[in-house]
């Protein structure tokens, strides 16, 4: 097969790039879950709770509603099409945690879902703690003169 040949089969093979549609997808849903979580924070600020302890409240109901989703099937088909715009927000972290669970429940609670709660959140947890301690050592030393 001649270059031409195989340049003109790979044109009549080749998809067509779908990353325009994707960035929409993630940008809309994305800005849809910011926007939720905007509307909680508001909602629990007009009964009365204060605007810190809304924003914690507003994280708490995302991840609520992440967990049920994906214990529902559903977070992963929204997932399929919005890519990362499920992901950065902290319903990902949420999704990233019941996941792995979710498909060792049949081995029992302890062994099975307990167990594999932290496969993929637990390493991003010990390094933010891990570098979280280091930064307070060194902030404390700096402080004391040393």
């Amino acid at each position: 097969m001649e270059s031409k040949e195989y340049q003109k089969l790979v044109q009549e093979r080749q998809q067509p790039s779908t990353t325009g549609k994707n960035i929409l997808w993630a940008f809309g849903v994305g800005g849809g879950i910011c926007t939720l979580a905007q509307g909680l924070m508001n909602l629990y600020q007009y009964f009365g709770v204060q605007q810190e302890q809304a924003g914690t409240l507003a994280s708490i109901s995302l991840i609520v509603l992440s967990g049920i989703l994906t214990g529902l099937g559903l977070f992963d088909k929204l997932a399929k099409h919005a890519g990362a715009g499920t992901l950065v927000p902290i319903t990902g972290f949420a999704n990233a945690m019941v996941s792995p669970a979710l498909e060792f429940k049949t081995e029992g609670l302890i062994t099975g879902t307990s167990s594999k709660l932290f496969v993929v959140a637990g390493p991003v947890l010990v390094s933010g703690i891990t570098a979280s301690v280091i930064y307070g050592i060194v902030l404390v030393l700096l402080q004391s003169g040393m």
